[in-house]
């Protein structure tokens, strides 16, 4: 193994663009810049509402040309690598009456629009999979409506007065009470009961997500959904219904995955042993354990870490020895920057994986 295989920028690309790729079913540029740091999700958020602010994404995009193309090179590098399939996603803004098309690029270039809505997902999904994975990425986002944190503001279509903690929509960068929205005909539905929720927006024809902005996060957290009346009281007398064999499947469920989870970590162990024979096998276990954890959204719970694929193992691998035989720790608590911290110990990393390779 060479040090141009894992280490630097491309490390960096392949990292995020997995991360992606695990948590979504699907990655495209826009997932991938957001994972890079490179764009924050609170502009897209604000881009995919049509805030005003927010109209020209592209222009919030925090990186220099030379490691943009870098950037965009190593991504369909190993998206080719993966033997990725491509799905075209629309880009679209839903209104209580109309549907807007939003665009990234301030002219609205057709050949970079494409790129922008090119994502890349697994090659050998079934149809059904398949099928549910397009229309989700062509599908338009929820309504939000947002749990007004300021004292101040009015409605700027009837100019009453919203008070804090009131609810509003934005439209076109402007709030609107729910009213003049068309939305106060629904009713609150707190979040937190998982089926209640999922069955009541099923019975909706209208619903809206609900937001609050933290100050101390920085970010929008949901707070529940607007439903209508006959909605709630649907899937409440549902969810009465069949809560007792709910609770049971809830139970049969952990079970299999606790079984699913230590066979993945035992056959994860063995691959770990195959490709580093001269590794610990305490510490390989070690790594399959870390790496393997549910819903970490680590290497090892991404497709290629499932499938037990030698990229994927790599890289837990050299994660595991950057902390544990190295003292990256120790530079990134004192100050040093993350990738001037990669660099320093990379050469103690080489050593340990070539001892461990056996060679």
């Amino acid at each position: 193994m060479t040090v141009a295989q894992y280490s630097g920028f491309r490390e960096r690309v392949v990292q995020a663009a997995e991360r992606a790729l695990n948590q979504n079913g699907a990655v495209g540029p826009l997932e991938l810049l957001q994972e890079m740091r490179f764009l924050h999700p609170v502009h897209v958020a604000g881009w995919r509402k049509g805030d005003e602010n927010y109209r020209v994404l592209e222009k919030w995009i925090r990186v220099g040309p030379g490691k943009f193309q870098k950037t965009i090179l190593h991504f369909r590098e190993w998206a080719k690598q993966r033997g990725l399939r491509t799905v075209e996603a629309s880009f679209i803004r839903q209104s209580p009456g109309s549907i807007e098309t939003l665009q990234v690029t301030e002219n609205g270039d057709p050949e970079w629009e494409r790129f922008y809505r090119t994502y890349y997902a697994l090659g050998d999904l079934p149809d059904t999979k398949s099928a549910r994975l397009t229309a989700k990425l062509n599908k338009a986002p929820e309504l939000v409506v947002y749990e007004k944190v300021s004292e101040e503001g009015n409605c700027s279509e009837c100019g009453i007065e919203m008070e804090k903690g009131s609810l509003l929509f934005m439209e076109k960068n402007q709030p609107l009470c729910l009213s003049c929205a068309d939305l106060d005909r629904l009713v609150f539905l707190p979040a937190g009961d998982t089926a209640l929720t999922r069955r009541a927006r099923k019975h909706s024809s209208l619903a809206a997500v609900v937001v609050r902005f933290s100050r101390a996060r920085k970010r929008y957290e949901r707070q529940g959904l607007l439903v209508t009346e006959e909605a709630l009281a649907k899937a409440e007398d549902e969810c009465a219904a069949d809560a007792p064999a709910r609770a049971a499947a809830r139970a049969s469920a952990a079970l299999e995955r606790h079984e699913e989870d230590r066979e993945f970590v035992a056959d994860l162990t063995k691959a770990i042993l195959e490709h580093y024979p001269s590794c610990p096998p305490d510490e390989a276990r070690q790594i399959a354990r870390h790496t393997g954890l549910r819903s970490s959204g680590r290497v090892g719970r991404s497709a290629s870490g499932r499938a037990l694929e030698k990229s994927a193992i790599d890289l837990a691998v050299i994660a595991h020895v950057r902390h544990a035989h190295t003292n990256y720790d120790e530079l990134l608590m004192s100050g040093t920057e993350r990738l001037d911290a990669r660099r320093q110990v990379r050469e103690k990393i080489d050593r340990v994986l070539v001892k461990w390779s056996g060679a």
